[in-house]
């Protein structure tokens, strides 16, 4: 590993995250994964960029070291970020990008047969965002000699429990997304706008603490502000808030690509309205349907009703 790489979590955290992702694809005989997922990246190596929009991908194989694999100007980012030797870092031309004559797998496919892996059972994320239709059939066609399967979700399944490192900086990320209800709670008013509101809430996400600082989620402040008309992805909008609605607020507080997420109803009436969510008993059936899941009822779920009282 490059002596400059901070990495987020310590090497024995991501050689414990390796080893269950190897014997997760050896109980489906798997010899190589093809990671796509840009939070599966980050969580195998470290990788910390915003190139996701071109192909990108961690490969996973049970005898070597992980490697990265993508454009050639995200590589100088991965060969900051993860903790992989620089040999393990591999790029593409920027030729192959959005190109209708070539496609990036086949620079992949390619290397994964220099490297013998050409006969090999190859797992990918199919059901992935990040993982186009193109992609699969570029694959297939250049290594005609591999089999294909389809391994969406073997990552994720790897992430369900959480380490003791992981607790503690989602832990750090919920002390964020208190900071952010906070900031709706002291800012809000009949008619401010819901787009000097997200502003607010973003600026508070990004400064963090007076300990650690925040960081952008994977999602934008989602406001509902209708209880008639139930949108769970509603933006901010230029339309001022309505003293005689309910607004509800979906914030992620985030802090080492880790987050935290947060729901919250405000009354915002003239007079005093309550709207009891009862967070034990969602929090009971939380606990219930995911019981290997720890953390759940500290970190990741919070049910809490606020009524607030505007003066005319």
């Amino acid at each position: 590993m490059p002596a400059d790489v901070e990495l987020l979590f310590g090497l024995d955290e991501y050689a414990e995250r390796l080893a269950r992702t190897r014997a997760a694809m050896e109980a489906r005989r798997l010899e190589v994964l093809i990671v796509v997922d840009p939070s599966n990246m980050a969580w195998l190596t470290g990788y910390d960029g915003w190139s996701f929009y071109v192909h990108q991908a961690v490969v996973i194989t049970l005898d070597a070291e992980a490697l990265w694999w993508g454009r050639a100007m995200d590589g100088f980012g991965a060969l900051r970020t993860v903790y992989m030797d620089e040999a393990s870092v591999l790029s593409y031309h920027d030729d192959f990008v959005q190109s209708t004559e070539r496609h990036p797998m086949q620079d992949l496919a390619a290397k994964l047969g220099d490297r013998g892996y050409g006969n090999t059972r190859i797992g990918v994320e199919m059901e992935n965002y990040y993982f186009s239709a193109k992609a699969y059939m570029t694959l297939v066609a250049e290594l005609p000699d591999a089999t294909i399967e389809d391994a969406t979700a073997l990552v994720n399944w790897q992430r369900k429990v959480k380490s003791d490192a992981e607790i503690a900086v989602m832990r750090k990320a919920a002390r964020i997304v208190e900071r952010m209800h906070e900031c709706i709670r002291e800012r809000i008013a009949p008619g401010i706008r819901k787009n000097d509101l997200v502003a607010e809430i973003y600026a508070t996400s990004l400064r963090g603490t007076e300990e650690f600082g925040g960081d952008y989620p994977a999602i934008v402040p989602l406001l509902q502000p209708d209880e008639t008309r139930p949108r769970h992805t509603s933006h901010g909008t230029t339309n001022p808030c309505n003293g005689e609605r309910v607004l509800f607020s979906r914030l992620r507080g985030c802090t080492a690509v880790t987050t935290s997420h947060c729901a919250e109803p405000l009354s915002l009436a003239h007079r005093r309205r309550h709207f009891w969510t009862q967070p034990a008993r969602v929090t009971q059936r939380v606990t219930s349907h995911v019981p290997s899941t720890r953390c759940w009822t500290d970190l990741a779920f919070s049910a809490r009703a606020v009524a607030v009282t505007v003066s005319d």
